[in-house]
């Protein structure tokens, strides 16, 4: 489902080129759940938003079911995005100038899904805010905020759904709730997980660990069995 290789990020700063990632190489196979962790600042955000297309990598390929996103410019990847990728926001981007069900309803409406409204009240009653559907943003609670922010990524049904420090923002009761409500999701609609996280137990839920240091990809925990990466070898791919 996702697969890269060698590829890197650099930036340039007042100071000269910065180098965010490493040459990094992995495969995702759909279905999976996987969590991106790692220290502020080890680019663990900088490759989700490689990996989802938000972003262009400065050198290397990464392919979203089997097609190139290295390939494309802003509006191809923004169509692939709105095919198959939800994302979700650790500060949730909600429109704030629309209700929780008119924010559901934004993505549907865009890719001309059929019964954009119906399928909006459906997913709200599956994340438990059916009686919030014409509430605003700001008459919301942190963790109703991330529920929607989760609707709105899962009404179009994608095949991969991405989510940058997903319970970041929220308290331990409504963290337990968007995590439960992450997994079942992504277990019903079979739907690839991947997620970038601080919390150590959120990602021992997720079926692999892909650990981040500096811009490298150090180790990769499988089942509880971790084997050590080839960073080596990665930058000689590169």
């Amino acid at each position: 489902m996702i697969e890269t290789k060698s590829i890197t990020k650099t930036v340039n700063t007042s100071e000269g080129s910065l180098q965010i990632l490493q040459p990094i190489s992995f495969e995702v196979k759909a279905g999976e759940s996987i969590a991106i962790v790692g220290a502020s600042g080890s680019g663990k955000s900088t490759l989700l938003g490689l990996l989802a297309g938000l972003d262009e990598v400065s050198t290397g390929e990464i392919y979203l079911d089997g097609q190139g996103l290295h390939t494309m410019d802003e509006e191809q990847r923004a169509q692939l995005r709105g095919d198959k990728v939800g994302f979700i926001f650790q500060s949730f981007m909600l429109v704030q100038s629309l209700t929780a069900l008119e924010n559901i309803m934004l993505p549907a409406e865009i890719n001309g899904l059929d019964k954009p409204k119906q399928r909006a009240l459906e997913i709200l009653e599956q994340v438990g805010l059916g009686h919030r559907a014409h509430h605003y943003p700001n008459q919301l609670s942190g963790g109703e905020q991330q529920r929607v922010a989760i609707a709105r990524a899962f009404i179009t049904q994608p095949k991969i759904l991405f989510a940058d420090e997903p319970t970041g923002n929220l308290d331990a009761a409504n963290s337990d709730k968007i995590e439960a409500l992450l997994f079942d999701l992504n277990q019903q609609n079979k739907t690839t997980l991947v997620l970038v996280t601080h919390d150590n137990e959120l990602a021992a839920k997720c079926q692999r660990q892909l650990n981040m240091h500096a811009g490298e990809l150090t180790e990769t925990t499988v089942d509880s069995v971790t084997t050590t990466v080839d960073v080596e070898s990665q930058r000689e791919a590169s």
